[in-house]
């Protein structure tokens, strides 16, 4: 989530801009194959993410949410829908999503979070299995 905040910022999705994370932030103990997992899936497929984010968001357009709560939603919605491998329960994703914002954002994220990825959760998966 952090790298993505950062990412966002700055305006630079790149593999430098990753690496340049990676080496920066992160030390020996993190799992590695989650976070290019997750990366990855979010890189492939960031168009789609952010459609469902506005889809969801009930009038929210991506500009106007906040960059800490876009970055959570980014990472959750890669997670729920297209991390395989290693796989994270949706449900698990979604209250740490909401875990997360309460911290670095606010009480009101951690609502507008959940109620979005709720959605997307019910509805996506009602689609995936018509």
């Amino acid at each position: 989530m952090k790298m993505l905040y950062q990412m966002e910022i700055q305006g630079d999705f790149s593999e430098e801009a990753k690496a340049a994370f990676e080496s920066e932030y992160l030390g020996e103990d993190y799992d590695e194959a989650y976070f290019e997992a997750a990366f990855a899936s979010y890189i492939c497929h960031n168009n789609e993410i952010d459609d469902l984010i506005e889809k969801y968001s009930k009038g929210w357009r991506i500009e106007r949410i906040a960059k800490v709560d876009l970055s959570v939603l980014r990472l959750c919605i890669a997670e729920m829908l297209y991390l395989k491998e290693p796989a994270v329960p949706q449900a698990a994703a979604i209250n740490e999503a909401v875990r997360i914002v309460k911290l670095y954002s606010g009480e009101d994220s951690g609502k507008f979070v959940n109620g979005i990825l709720g959605r997307i959760s019910r509805e996506e998966n009602a689609d995936a299995n018509s």
